[in-house]
């Protein structure tokens, strides 16, 4: 969907500082991917379960990119 300019609540500085944190909450969410694959890779070593710290480290990954497709919405 294109902006009407015209009728757009948000001005072109308040956009750029959403974009700012969308491009922040995607680097966060790139950073929680790597520490689960860190932490995935440890318990394959030690041929363990999956650990449970895993499970919420990804839930918190997706609500963060959740929250980044929400500000990036029109």
């Amino acid at each position: 969907m294109k902006h009407d300019d015209s009728n757009d609540p948000i001005d072109a500085s308040t956009r750029r500082r959403l974009a700012e944190i969308v491009a922040q909450l995607e680097s966060i969410g790139a950073s929680l991917d790597e520490i689960s694959f860190d932490i995935l890779r440890e318990a394959s070593e030690r041929r363990s379960g999956r650990p449970d710290v895993d499970r919420v480290i990804t839930q918190a990954r997706r609500a963060i990119e959740k929250a980044a497709r929400l500000l990036e919405a029109d």
